[in-house]
């Protein structure tokens, strides 16, 4: 995520500021080239073909097609439907003119919008549309492509494109001078330039009133604010995740389900915060990838909060290693902390021997291995209130 200088108190507006934070690479070529945003490896030519310029992994949640071979099985009268990519994640489905069925993935098109027109690139057509709007829970489609984009059409796009990023810092630097409690993360102007869509995220209901009639005497435009989250606003950002590929929500994650601290410590992960939160502050998602095999593999385990008795006093169970059927116990009064590694197969069986009101000599006839303290393993679980859901 970009950050920026603080705001000097001798600073009376935000033309005063200057921003001085160092770029990602990402942000490098973005600023060389912003129709990355839209999916297009070069900025396009009013006078050219750009059909070549579209390249589906350029853009945030991108769709390879892999049916695009595939016979199209809808029926000759039936309305043709494409996928048109906006900026960043931002996908609309809409429907080709009557009789016009010569456009190509890769156009750059005109759309109709609720007031004027938009610019975008079709980034999908034929049977993966089909797939695409069920997946995103789409039954009906009302919006329409008016034409291909002419010269002029597309010169006025550069145009507006181009100072995004000016406006986004403009509007950060007006919102901070109105003591907002808000973080604009993305501006994305209507392909006409009558309207611009900022996407902001805040921790409390904003009143942006004041905000919005600023910026419409600044800009001349309309505004329009769409209040995302910090998942979303991850994934509209990108970065690389601590696995070292691309984030999960900027590359393919389009739904976000709840993450919660019973998650790791199902999976026996150690609770840090700087270990399992993600750039946008919240718990992984990766984290429930897995869990359901963990829960499957855990119901072979015995309840990790019986205790086993022996002759050397009472012992408990720590951890469990769910890879190497393995379940870690420490005496109770045992000064040293020793872990005994014990396999589920033999905890059974201790668990068994004192149902019949027995003990066991000692937990090491049974163990393993003898290795680490519990002092190794112990963690704070408030530590990660600022992260849990």
């Amino acid at each position: 995520m970009e950050k920026t200088n603080f705001i000097p108190e001798n600073s009376d507006t935000y033309e005063d500021i200057q921003l001085s934070s160092p770029h990602s690479v990402e942000a490098d070529k973005i600023d060389a080239n912003p129709f990355l945003t839209r999916g297009l490896c070069q900025v396009p030519s009013k006078n050219e073909d750009n059909k070549t310029c579209f390249h589906c992994r350029c853009c945030k949640l991108s769709t390879y097609d892999w049916l695009k071979d595939i016979e199209n099985t809808s029926s000759p009268n039936a309305q043709v439907i494409v996928e048109v990519q906006l900026k960043n994640s931002h996908k609309e489905f809409f429907y080709l003119p009557d009789g016009e069925l010569d456009f190509e993935v890769g156009d750059i098109v005109a759309v109709e919008t609720a007031q004027g027109y938009d610019i975008g690139i079709i980034s999908l057509k034929g049977e993966a549309v089909k797939l695409q709007m069920k997946n995103k829970k789409v039954t009906q489609i009302t919006k329409k492509i008016y034409r291909r984009a002419k010269a002029s059409d597309i010169e006025k796009w550069i145009s507006l494109v181009s100072k995004e990023k000016e406006t986004m810092m403009d509007s950060r630097y007006i919102a901070w001078d109105l003591n907002m409690d808000m973080k604009i993360n993305d501006v994305e102007y209507q392909g006409d330039g009558k309207k611009a869509i900022f996407y902001y995220s805040a921790e409390e209901r904003i009143d942006f009133r004041e905000l919005v009639k600023t910026l419409a005497e600044k800009l001349k435009t309309r505004i329009e604010m769409r209040q995302i989250g910090v998942r979303q606003e991850a994934a509209r950002l990108g970065g690389i995740g601590s696995c070292g590929r691309e984030l999960c929500c900027a590359s393919w994650k389009n739904s976000f389900q709840s993450v919660s601290t019973n998650t790791a410590r199902t999976q026996q992960l150690s609770l840090s915060p700087q270990k399992l939160a993600g750039q946008c502050g919240k718990l992984k998602c990766c984290l429930n990838y897995e869990n359901e095999s963990y829960l499957s593999e855990l119901k072979s385990f015995p309840d990790k909060h019986i205790v086993l008795q022996t002759e050397k006093g009472d012992a408990v169970c720590h951890k469990i290693d769910i890879f190497k059927k393995l379940m870690w116990y420490s005496y109770k009064e045992d000064p040293t902390h020793m872990l005994y590694a014990i396999p589920v197969e033999k905890a059974k069986e201790i668990i068994a021997i004192n149902k019949k009101k027995k003990k066991i000599t000692q937990l090491e006839d049974y163990a393993e291995i003898n290795q680490g303290k519990t002092d190794d393993i112990n963690y704070d679980a408030n530590d990660l209130k600022l992260i849990n859901d």
